[in-house]
């Protein structure tokens, strides 16, 4: 059976089961303040099982694209080492909100893996919650007696906490779970150890594979657990396991999901998987990462340097440094790896096949600059072993540095140490390693208190496409602390902030009653809640009040967005349909925007753009609103999707003219209010994606008006009325002019000087000594020394310059005195260098230093003849 085939008897299994089968929600989360990256299946319904939101299917599946590789759920260091750890990989799930929970949940787990996969049942273990008298938890006899109905008693096992108490963070939902093992060792193998002895120990071949978690509790703040209102179900089966059992393997790496991605990596680099293990870890780990890597840049996620970008990046530099280490490829693969992914998932996963080419021109240029980062290191970790020849240890802040700095592998400066006979200071390496993890822990440190609720309120509602003031009640409060202070998050039942979401900041402002008014600093979204910033708590919190959004930071906001919707499609009128959007920041002062494109924009088509925009906004387009169009019926309407969005089944569409988008943001009335458009930059954001600023509205007006007064005073300057351009041309003829002649004056001065230099040679034993102080510039007596070095055997030379009340000394000394190992230039220059304030430095032959004391100059002309 393919791993096509299992995805698809998996998902019609549960379709028969009446289960509505949703697709997979992007592996990057844009709106989750709380994870970078999908981690599971369930996060996607987190607001369902939260009550936030109520489901409009109670029962459905999925098979949802996963990462884990930070925070509580890393498996980064894993990776690679065995055979069934990876970053990316993919959760089968079924899923009831509400319905159906224990009984159901365990009787179609086993027909399906029994019946429709016909898994051997004596294969298979089960474990149950065991119960924790701490938290008064007692044992999962429910499931017990429904698995009972299955399974022989003595294969269900009793497991811990930590095995079978799931739970979704600090906070939040959570229940006992009951997984199902998988037994595929060898029959001698099993005839000597009982599998049940090694469930739950990482033996490689009995392995979970499938988690049935039962969603009763809600875990609160202060760690007590209170009974959720309704039973949920939420379960996870690795599809990556799956294959490996149901095609007889003994490795995920052995399926379908990753040899075709193996044997291109031998095919490029000529070594056959199988036969080393140091080269199998790195092919592992290159046929995992790729995965990670271009699934997160198909969901919009580019690497970078901060955040989510910068966990890709790391993924990715991983994956391009054991292929340098281990397969000896000098050159950029991964992006070669790319069209097998594409032949493999992209009927499943289509944003991989949209995506290809700016997937592999991203993961390309990652790949070069990383591997000029890999020689830049090396040359780094050279020249200190060089300048350090007597240690026998290299310190572990230095291999520290290079790795956080320049991004160089620790492992591969151990590698350089070990073949130079050196050692690597392991536990200074460790302990910068922790020193950086508390930085980080720290500048992220965050704790969310108890939610105090003062009136029961369903669901939220946002009133501010129409209102910016309305009469509001604080639903519930709560306490937060960051690194910044402490904060408290109000919730209101009906709400005109906008919060943050889709690059578009979060509305600002204030409420007020006849008791007190307090400012709202910030808007966010948080598990589907608008949540309202501010510092102070309200005194008497459950009294009403009015809300009143900052009006002109909001028609700033709107003037911004609204632009970038105009900017996109003139975008895609110029240089073609290939351009997406791929990020955007939609602020009061200005707006970003990025979009993919692979080369500089010509400033004949910023032109262009610009003019195209600017002529939307004169024809005084209307906003046309549609807030409740199903999301099909949208896309045939001819609005934009973007890849790495989750949109729901009813969607709001924004047009204006030609312009359509879905778009949950703040949006001018007509394009008229955006009063003007003006480009301010077109920059490359990263590989394959361009980036452009641009202001609008009043900003916008400001900066022309300052330009006119910036060319008027320009005007006054060059003394005209007409264009000033002419007069500028002129000045810059007449200042070449000037230079050519300056450049003449001084080199006629310079042979003068050369002669009068000559005549002033003094003998002092066998060596030709000149000492001068001069108004040359540096560059002439740098000439006239190399001069007279070529011309005068045993020349040394001393001369001191003044520039711009700045003192230099350069020294001058012939081949052949250098060769008698009498004199060196670099060592003398640094010497006389004290008697400026100064200091400098060069070759034997030619030496100069500056300084700040311009008096020193005549002591270190005399001073100069001590060394002779």
């Amino acid at each position: 059976m393919t791993s096509k085939q299992i995805r698809q008897k998996f998902l019609e299994f549960f379709q028969s089961k009446q289960h509505t089968i949703v697709p997979s929600a992007p592996i990057v989360l844009k709106d989750d303040p709380t994870l970078m990256f999908s981690n599971s299946g369930m996060t996607q319904f987190k607001n369902f099982f939260l009550g936030y939101k109520d489901p409009e299917n109670k029962r459905v599946a999925d098979t949802q694209k996963c990462l884990r590789v930070s925070g509580k759920h890393n498996d980064l260091d894993d990776v690679g080492k065995d055979t069934y750890h990876h970053t990316m990989f993919e959760m089968l799930g079924n899923w009831s909100f509400g319905d159906y929970f224990k009984k159901e949940a365990i009787a179609w787990a086993w027909e399906l893996l029994t019946e429709v996969y016909k898994i051997p049942k004596e294969y298979l273990y089960v474990t149950i919650f065991e119960g924790d008298d701490k938290e008064g938890l007692i044992r999962d006899s429910e499931a017990f007696n429904y698995w009972k109905e299955h399974i022989s008693e003595d294969r269900i096992l009793l497991g811990n906490k930590k095995d079978n108490f799931w739970e979704m963070g600090d906070t939040g939902p959570c229940g006992p779970s009951s997984e199902i093992h998988v037994d595929i060792r060898s029959k001698e193998e099993k005839e000597k150890i009982d599998g049940k002895t090694l469930v739950n120990k990482d033996h490689p071949q009995v392995i979970e594979i499938w988690n049935l978690v039962f969603m009763e509790f809600l875990r609160k703040a202060d760690g007590s657990l209170d009974k959720l209102p309704k039973q949920n179900v939420d379960t996870g089966m690795g599809f990556e396991r799956l294959c490996m059992v149901l095609q007889g393997k003994m490795s995920n790496y052995d399926t379908d999901v990753f040899t075709p991605l193996i044997q291109k990596i031998e095919s490029i680099s000529g070594y056959i998987y199988g036969n080393n293990a140091e080269k199998d870890i790195a092919i592992r780990v290159i046929v995992d990462h790729v995965r990670a890597i271009a699934f997160s840049i198909a969901d919009g996620q580019l690497p970078s340097n901060s955040g989510a970008g910068y966990v890709i990046r790391r993924i990715l530099r991983r994956a391009i440094g054991y292929a340098f280490r281990f397969l000896e490829v000098k050159d950029p693969i991964l992006y070669t790896l790319i069209p097998v992914l594409k032949e493999q998932m992209g009927e499943f996963f289509p944003e991989i096949e949209k995506q290809e080419h700016l997937i592999k021109e991203v993961i390309k240029e990652e790949e070069t600059n990383f591997l000029k980062t890999i020689d830049q290191g090396l040359v780094r970790l050279s020249n200190f072993m060089k300048s350090h020849k007597d240690l026998k240890i290299i310190p572990g802040d230095v291999i520290f540095e290079l790795y956080d700095t320049y991004g160089f592998p620790s492992d591969l400066s151990r590698i350089i140490a070990e073949e130079k006979g050196l050692t690597v200071d392991e536990q200074g390496f460790i302990s910068e390693m922790k020193k950086q993890k508390q930085r980080s822990k720290f500048a992220s440190t965050f704790k969310n208190y108890d939610w105090v609720v003062l009136e029961e309120d369903q669901q939220e509602e946002f009133v501010g496409y129409d209102f910016i003031k309305t009469q509001i009640k604080i639903t519930q409060y709560r306490k937060v602390e960051n690194k910044e202070g402490e904060f408290y998050q109000l919730v209101f039942q009906v709400t005109p902030f906008y919060a943050e979401s889709g690059g578009q900041v979060g509305d600002t402002g204030f409420i007020e009653n006849i008791n007190e008014k307090i400012e709202i600093l910030n808007t966010k979204k948080e598990n589907n809640l608008i949540v309202h910033i501010v510092k102070e708590l309200p005194k008497y919190p459950e009294f009403p009040f009015q809300a009143i959004v900052n009006s002109k930071r909001r028609q700033q906001i709107t003037q911004n967005h609204s632009a970038t919707h105009l900017l996109h499609e003139a975008l895609r009128e110029v240089l073609g349909n290939h351009v997406e959007q791929k990020g955007s920041y939609v602020g009061p002062d200005y707006l970003r925007f990025d979009f993919s494109h692979f080369n500089k924009m010509t400033k004949e088509e910023i032109a262009l753009v610009e003019k195209k925009v600017n002529i939307k906004i004169y024809e005084r387009l209307p906003l046309e609103e549609n807030r409740s169009v199903p999301f099909k019926q949208a896309i045939e309407m001819g609005a934009m999707a973007l890849f790495g969005e989750k949109y729901g089944d009813v969607v709001r569409v924004i047009k204006f003219g030609d312009s359509i988008e879905l778009c949950g943001g703040t949006h001018v009335s007509n394009t008229q209010d955006i009063l003007i458009f003006k480009i301010m930059n077109e920059t490359s954001s990263s590989a394959g994606i361009r980036r452009i600023e641009a202001i609008t509205g009043e900003t916008g007006l400001n900066f022309l008006q300052d330009q006119f007064n910036e060319f008027e005073e320009l005007k006054n300057i060059l003394k005209t009325n007409e264009n000033p351009i002419k007069a500028v041309e002129k000045l810059y003829s007449e200042n070449e002019q000037l230079k050519k002649q300056l450049e003449q004056y001084i080199k006629e001065k310079a042979v003068q000087e050369k002669a009068l230099w000559k005549n002033a040679i003094q003998k002092i034993g066998d060596i030709n000594y000149l000492g001068l102080i001069t108004n040359l510039n540096n560059s002439s007596v740098k000439d006239i020394i190399f001069q007279l070095k070529a011309e005068i055997k045993n020349l040394f030379i001393i001369v001191g310059t003044k520039t711009n009340n700045k003192p230099t000394i350069s020294v001058g000394i012939s081949d052949d005195l250098v060769k008698s190992g009498k004199c060196h230039a670099g060592t003398i220059v640094k010497e006389l260098a004290q008697e400026i304030k100064g200091g400098g430095g060069g070759q034997p032959s030619f030496a100069t230093a500056g300084g700040s004391d311009i008096g020193g100059l005549e002591r270190a002309i005399q001073k100069s003849k001590i060394f002779l």
